[in-house]
């Protein structure tokens, strides 16, 4: 009878990774295509008022928001202006923002939808009020004011 010799040990062949540009190019255009951007370009200037007791919102697809402030741009001049979206507005067009915003939303989660006004702290409270008013006027009940957290100072 024949003897089967075992040769000595064989290595493993290399790993090909002649593929590995074509993953890694499918997975970049993947997450570019997925990730949002910004999606509002900001035209005022906006320095929150600090606030000591602060909550996140919890589903900020839920959230329209209302821009007020100074422009950004001094040929615009200094007096506070409210930004819907991409563009200045006056006050009397937020009823139209507000509708329009509902109906981008499913039926479901327009009782949720959640107004935030993100306004400069050196802006005049009646423009704030006047908004608050035509938000009253159309329904939008839940309003949320954008502040940001006053830093807890010790002393010694």
């Amino acid at each position: 009878m024949a003897r089967f010799k075992k040769e000595g040990s064989k290595e493993l062949p290399g790993l090909n990774t002649s593929s590995m540009p074509d993953i890694i190019f499918m997975m970049l255009i993947f997450f570019m295509m997925t990730t949002s951007t910004r999606e509002v370009e900001l035209k005022v200037k906006i320095k929150p008022p600090e606030a000591s007791e602060v909550q996140k919102l919890e589903k900020k697809a839920l959230v329209s928001y209302i821009y007020m402030g100074p422009p950004v741009q001094s040929k615009l001049g200094t007096e506070s202006r409210i930004q819907l979206n991409d563009s200045f507005r006056n006050i009397s067009d937020i009823a139209e923002f507000i509708f329009t915003e509902r109906e981008a939303r499913d039926e479901v989660d327009r009782q949720l939808l959640t107004t935030s006004l993100k306004v400069d702290k050196e802006v005049k409270m009646g423009i704030v009020t006047d908004v608050k008013q035509e938000l009253r006027k159309v329904g939008a009940f839940k309003i949320n004011y954008s502040v940001r957290k006053s830093v807890a100072k010790t002393t010694e």
